[in-house]
């Protein structure tokens, strides 16, 4: 009985190293232009001002905030990737509106619109402590799960084709995650597989074009690392059910109130 026990207790103390950590979600969403109120210094967003454009006062800028918390709240995923956050500000009232526990991580590109990335993240399971800016692009470095990664974030089809090569120069050995418009990108050249490859064969897309659905947002995951289930992730709220089209803040000048253009990708990997 004694040994018995013992075997038991061996086996409860090893099990996380025997199973290993559970799998990571990491989702790319492009929040369509998360502006806050007030008029900017450096950059025009004057359309997006009480007296601008789109009459984008306190009153749409919190239901956006709630709109776009309760779609991350909903993936309940540990690392969501955001495009298309003003500032800091909207950063941290976002986080405050979600009801899981994450840390943000913002980085102000200075772009001519003032759209920036952000990282929200669960810290007991990842923990950055490198991050590097430049034209349309965050590299976030840290530890998942104990092992080193590289989360690469492009809105820039452009910018993806290059990135890749220098990352894979400057931070040899690290395993990379490049999520956002990665374009005509040559995934198989970098050592990244495309995630999403098999959800488009299936005529899946996270925006729509001409009455089609087509993947302008992918995530392209190192072949160091397993991947399992990359989709696009929807749901019937997040569609107009007489268009078929995600269901927008503003549609041509009118406002709609809804989440935006785009829907999130997503995938899951063990590091």
């Amino acid at each position: 009985m004694m040994r018995l026990l013992s075997i038991l207790a061996a086996l409860v103390v090893s099990a996380p190293a025997a199973f290993g950590h559970p799998p990571v979600g990491i989702a790319f969403y492009d929040v369509d232009r998360l502006y806050d109120t007030l008029p900017a210094l450096f950059y025009n967003d004057e359309d997006y001002t009480p007296d601008g454009r789109y009459g984008w006062n306190t009153e749409r800028y919190e239901r956006k905030i709630r709109n776009t918390a309760s779609v991350i709240d909903s993936m309940g995923l540990e690392i969501v990737a955001l495009w298309g956050v003003e500032n800091e500000t909207v950063v941290r009232d976002l986080t405050a509106a979600c009801r899981g526990d994450y840390t943000y991580l913002h980085r102000t590109l200075n772009s001519l619109d003032g759209m920036d990335f952000a990282l929200l993240y669960f810290g007991d399971r990842f923990y950055p402590d490198l991050t590097e800016t430049g034209r349309r692009y965050l590299y976030v470095e840290g530890e998942l799960d104990g092992r080193r990664i590289g989360l690469t974030l492009c809105s820039d089809d452009g910018t993806a084709r290059w990135l890749a090569g220098d990352l894979r120069e400057e931070h040899p050995g690290v395993p990379l995650v490049v999520m956002g418009r990665t374009g005509r990108l040559r995934a198989r050249r970098y050592g990244l597989t495309d995630a999403l490859s098999r959800a488009e064969k299936a005529g899946r897309g996270n925006i729509r074009r001409a009455g089609r659905w087509e993947m302008r947002d992918r995530i392209l995951v190192d072949t160091a690392l397993q991947h399992v289930g990359g989709d696009v992730y929807v749901r019937r709220y997040l569609v107009d059910q007489k268009s078929g089209n995600p269901l927008r803040t503003f549609e041509r000048g009118r406002y709609r109130g809804g989440f935006g253009y785009s829907l999130p990708v997503y995938v899951h990997i063990r590091p």
